[in-house]
């Protein structure tokens, strides 16, 4: 069943590759969504698919190097139809 959640990451997560990171991972486990940069200093990204591909996602993201996540705030929310993950600026 799709899932798609709104999550927001604190820590060292910009100026470390955490968009095109995201955007690699989601690719390759199959989610659409999209991943900015927020002036603060946080990452915001929306992603959807298979829960288990979402979790796998944010575990893949902890384990990657020179990034440091200290918080994701995270909410369901509806899902879209969209094909594809997008790096927006």
């Amino acid at each position: 069943m799709q899932i798609r959640k709104h999550m927001i990451f604190s820590g060292e997560v910009q100026g470390v590759g955490f968009r095109y990171r995201a955007f690699v991972y989601a690719q390759e486990l199959g989610l659409t969504g999209w991943v900015i940069n927020l002036d603060d200093g946080r990452v915001e990204m929306e992603v959807q698919g298979e829960r288990k591909q979402l979790s796998r996602l944010t575990d893949r993201l902890r384990e990657s190097r020179w990034i440091r996540i200290l918080d994701i705030e995270e909410q369901s929310i509806p899902v879209i139809k969209e094909r594809g993950f997008q790096i927006r600026n």
